[in-house]
C-alpha cells in the first residue's frame, strides 16, 4: 500500500512538473507574437513567420508567410512584397496563387506539411449562415508548431464544430463579427479549444473595435487567459 501511494505521489509530481514547464514555454512564446493589425501577426523565433500580411508599415524579411484566403485584406500582394525575399516560402490556398510570386505551397483543409522545420496543418475556416466565406471554397486557418508550442490562427471563420478537435497552446481568434465570429461566439470557441492563452484579432481595421477584444477578455476571465496585444 505504501509503495502504491508513493508511486501515485511521484507520478502526480512528474505530471505537475511537466505541466508547469510547458506553461512556462507557452508564456515565453507569447512574448514572441507581435500583432501588426487585423489578422497579421509576426512570430519571432529561429524563423520569422508572418500571417495574412496587411497594411504593413515597415519592410522586413520573412522566412514563412501563411495566407488563409484570397480576400484583399489577407492576401495583399503589396504587403507580401514588403517582407518577401528570394528564400521566403508562402503557404496559401489555391486562389491566392494568381496574386503572388515566388515559392508557394498550396494547401486545403486537412493538409499537413513541414516548411523550414515548422510543422503546419491547414484547418477549416468558413461561415455558417453567412455568404462571405463559404465552406466549399476550402479556405483555411492554420495550426503551426514553434518550439513545441502549437499556435492556432483561425483565419476568417465562424464558430465551427471542428474547433472542438483542435489541440493548441495559443489561439488567435477573430472577434469582430460581421464577416467572422462575434466576441460572444469567439468566447464559445475559446472554451471549446481550451488554449492556455487566447489572443483576439480581426478588429480595428475593416470592422470591429477594441471593445470587442475587451468583451472577449472580460467574459473569459478566470477561465482562459486572454492577452490583448498592442498593434505594432
Amino acid at each position: 500500500m505504501f509503495m502504491k501511494k508513493l508511486f501515485l505521489t511521484l507520478t502526480l509530481m512528474v505530471i505537475l512538473f511537466l505541466y508547469f514547464i510547458n506553461a512556462e514555454e507557452v508564456y515565453k512564446m507569447k512574448s514572441k507574437i507581435h500583432w501588426m493589425g487585423h489578422d497579421c501577426f509576426k512570430i519571432t523565433n529561429d524563423k520569422i513567420i508572418y500571417t495574412d500580411p496587411y497594411q504593413l508599415e515597415k519592410e522586413d524579411k520573412a522566412d514563412i508567410i501563411l495566407i488563409t484566403h484570397s480576400h484583399y485584406d489577407h492576401c495583399s500582394a503589396d504587403d507580401v512584397k514588403k517582407i518577401q525575399t528570394a528564400d521566403t516560402i508562402i503557404v496559401a490556398t489555391e486562389d491566392c496563387k494568381k496574386n503572388l510570386t515566388g515559392t508557394i505551397k498550396v494547401v486545403k483543409p486537412g493538409d499537413k506539411l513541414e516548411v523550414k522545420g515548422i510543422k503546419i496543418e491547414a484547418v477549416p475556416a468558413y461561415n455558417i449562415g453567412k455568404k462571405f466565406h463559404p465552406k466549399e471554397n476550402n479556405w483555411v486557418g492554420y495550426i503551426f508548431e514553434v518550439n513545441g508550442e502549437r499556435i492556432y490562427l483561425a483565419g476568417d471563420t465562424d464558430y465551427i464544430p471542428e474547433m472542438k478537435t483542435f489541440k493548441v497552446d495559443i489561439a488567435l481568434l477573430p472577434v469582430s463579427g460581421t464577416y467572422v465570429m462575434t466576441a460572444e461566439e469567439a468566447i464559445k470557441a475559446a472554451l471549446d479549444i481550451k488554449p492556455k492563452i487566447a489572443i483576439p484579432m480581426h478588429y480595428g481595421a475593416i470592422v470591429g473595435s477594441i471593445s470587442d477584444a475587451e468583451k472577449f477578455e472580460k467574459e473569459l476571465k478566470g477561465k482562459i487567459e486572454v492577452k490583448i496585444l498592442k498593434k505594432e
